[in-house]
């Protein structure tokens, strides 16, 4: 078989089924992929790989490769690397990200880039798949096109005496993979994605089966609009084109605990897991405010945790145990909830590379592991739509999956699934046939992940405690009812500290605790450089409307001690540019932030108020931060440009970062007189000397 070496570099699972998907895909194409995960350097050498790379990678943080290509990309960015280190790999690269963030696809490209700058080429070229508007759009039609792309490399590579010696050029595809225009790739399938052998599915005879069965509800359908459960024309008389079935891996047993034994728990203190009590909880926004803020303050007093000001950390959190409730009865198995789950691999699966899941702990019990370990609210991946055809028998139901998981279907797939922010207990509430196996959920499910929060105190001032602020998220869910729902992991934490909480107004430095104190788990982040200068005197801007504004406040306290500790030292100016909605109901630590300015820990404060209207002949203020910006753009260039300084911003990526940004490369332009070009790059020159920094989320 023509062999290829597969990488993925993953942060919650994607680029890995990717990864998995054009590794099963590859054997039908009459390929053999190697799959890995980038960071199992012990299993691939680049140094001496003769056979092509294809790399999928996602990108995390403000634009940084995952935790999982830490080391990998470490190792080539090696500046002792020649640059011919890599001039034999021929290589294809697909890069995933969120065109809501400033640096989209950027783990990728900073892998792309390195890899050419050591003299690899590509025989495929890369494709930016954007999550903001579904992976798919690019995914799909890049996996299509790669099939092409490597045989005319190994057709290239046999018209060679020598096979090291292939000109850079000679293998590189002419398919295009512009994330812009996915339409215009030309894609030669060697494929029927609806050839399945009997032990894996129906085939394409099915579908037209499907078809027909839908057709005698056509009429109906088309008096409607189309919506999660049915469809209009043209897609309700589409022949359709729905990918291959997944390979079933795992072998499930529930195994009914002896009297003596107890379920191991999901979660666990150790070196990585701290469990602390949660000592206050303060509502930080008035009742009428649009969102509803809360400060929690954690008692780490008796563990080994620490957290800097500007440093995150994540909590883990649990599904909530209604939505868990009601997936054990739609599956049937409230009465086996605190049953064992144990695992095998299925003998005879056909899935490249499967493995048990690692985030599944042995022995624990059902309603546990549902609990802890899976993302149960997960938008369903088509892959795993296509799996729950197959466990449906109504037929105008299995007809609608159908389309979902298709192409011709992909507009209804975002539509009524991914932007709707379906889950797999909608779905099921929504296909009453559908009765999946428990081992499809435990293949296609997800990890859980912990949720990060930004540390909002320095333990200078708050000895033993940690502060950190969120807003309650809410979000409406239009499955067949439309449902009002709050986030996994903050309507969770709203429901432990509705007991602590204090009305809105000041953040008292006293304490609350309790003894019946609610335990939440909490683990360190990644180490960040989202931390003040090591050198007090450099001048610092902070920009952070809203939640954002939370790691300044740990700054702001920590620059506070620090200057009554050493009174004889220089300290810089402290710029903040804090926005809200309404002066009187949202103002996030007014008194705190007055009490800073007072003392002259913060030299500069200017506020905007997004939804307050001038008074009287007032002159309209500033609307948003990045309209403060640009009435002190004097100040922000010259700290920036002449005296060294650093720029720090946090929030929101979708709209207020990306505005930043770009007010910041407008100020340059015009205070430095120079094109906009030139001041993106000093912007970019300013990110990589590490004083632009980014805490984000969208």
């Amino acid at each position: 078989m023509r062999r290829f070496l597969l990488l993925y570099a993953t942060q919650q699972g994607q680029a890995k089924a990717i990864a998995e998907e054009i590794c099963e895909q590859a054997a039908a194409r009459g390929f053999s992929a190697d799959l890995h995960c980038i960071s199992e350097s012990h299993k691939y050498n680049l140094k001496t790989e003769t056979a092509p790379l294809v790399v999928v990678v996602s990108t995390t943080g403000t634009g940084d490769p995952p935790d999982t290509a830490r080391k990998f990309v470490k190792e080539i960015q090696d500046k002792t690397l020649p640059a011919d280190f890599l001039a034999h790999l021929r290589y294809g690269l697909l890069g995933l990200g969120d065109s809501e963030y400033t640096y989209f696809c950027n783990g990728g490209k900073i892998i792309d880039r390195r890899l050419q700058e050591l003299g690899a080429r590509h025989f495929y070229d890369t494709g930016h798949a954007d999550d903001c508007v579904g992976l798919e759009l690019v995914v799909e039609p890049w996996i299509d096109g790669l099939w092409a792309a490597l045989t005319k490399h190994f057709m290239s590579r046999r018209g060679k005496e020598d096979m090291g010696g292939a000109p850079a050029t000679a293998a590189h595809t002419s398919l295009r993979t512009d994330p812009v225009k996915p339409e215009v790739l030309h894609v030669e399938s060697q494929i029927e994605l609806l050839r399945l052998d009997d032990s894996e599915g129906r085939g394409s005879q099915a579908s037209e089966q499907d078809t027909a069965n839908s057709d005698q509800t056509g009429a109906l359908v088309e008096d409607f609009e189309p919506s999660l459960t049915c469809s209009g024309p043209p897609l309700s008389q589409a022949s359709l084109s729905i990918p291959a079935l997944p390979p079933g891996y795992l072998q499930v047993c529930l195994q009914e605990p002896l009297a003596q034994e107890e379920s191991q728990a999901c979660v666990t203190s150790g070196d990585s897991v701290f469990q602390v009590p949660i000592s206050k909880a303060v509502q930080l926004t008035m009742n009428d405010a649009v969102k509803t803020t809360l400060l929690l303050e954690l008692d780490i007093s008796k563990t080994a945790f620490s957290c800097r000001p500007g440093d995150a950390f994540h909590v883990v959190c649990p599904n909530s145990d209604m939505e868990v409730q009601s997936l054990l009865q739609r599956l049937q198995l409230m009465d086996r909830r605190e049953h064992h789950v144990l695992l095998e691999m299925k003998a005879d699966t056909r899935k490249k590379g499967a493995a048990l899941p690692q985030h599944i702990p042995e022995r624990s019990s059902l309603q546990s592991i549902l609990t802890w370990c899976l993302e149960i609210r997960a938008v369903p991946k088509k892959a795993f739509l296509r799996a729950l055809v197959d466990c449906t028998s109504d037929g105008a139901q299995k007809r609608r999956l159908q389309e979902l998981c298709s192409k011709q279907g992909a507009a209804d797939y975002n539509r009524f699934v991914r932007d709707a922010r379906v889950s797999l207990v909608d779905l099921l509430h929504a296909f009453p046939t559908c009765r999946p196996p428990l081992s499809l959920l435990l293949e296609h499910l997800p990890k859980l992940q912990p949720r990060p929060y930004s540390c909002a105190s320095s333990s200078l001032f708050h000895p033993g405690k940690l502060h950190f602020v969120f807003n309650i998220v809410e979000f409406l869910s239009y499955t067949p009812a439309v449902v009002l729902r709050k986030g996994v992991c903050t309507g969770w934490l709203a429901t432990l500290a509705a007991s602590l909480l204090q009305p809105a107004a000041h953040v008292s430095p006293a304490d609350s605790g309790t003894a019946l104190a609610p335990q939440i788990f909490i683990s360190p982040r990644a180490t960040n450089s989202f931390r003040l200068p090591d050198d007090p005197a450099v001048p610092v801007i902070m920009v952070g409307p809203g939640t954002g504004v939370a790691p300044f406040i740990g700054f702001l306290q920590h620059r506070e001690k620090l200057q009554e500790q050493h009174p004889d030292r220089i300290f810089g100016a402290m710029w903040l540019f804090f926005g809200c909605r309404h002066k009187d109901r949202d103002y996030l630590f007014r008194d705190e932030l007055r009490r800073f300015l007072k003392h002259g820990v913060l030299t500069h404060l200017k506020v905007s108020f997004s939804r307050d209207a001038p008074v009287g002949e007032e002159t309209a203020p500033a609307k948003y931060v990045q309209d403060n910006l640009r009435l002190h753009a004097k100040q922000v260039a010259r700290i920036l440009l002449q005296e060294n300084g650093s720029i720090y911003v946090c929030g929101d990526a979708k709209n207020m970062a990306k505005d930043v940004n770009d007010t910041l490369v407008e100020i340059i332009s015009k205070e430095a007189g120079v094109e906009k070009l030139e001041a993106m790059k000093t912007l970019a020159a300013l990110k990589e000397e590490k004083r632009y920094l980014q805490d984000i989320w969208s």
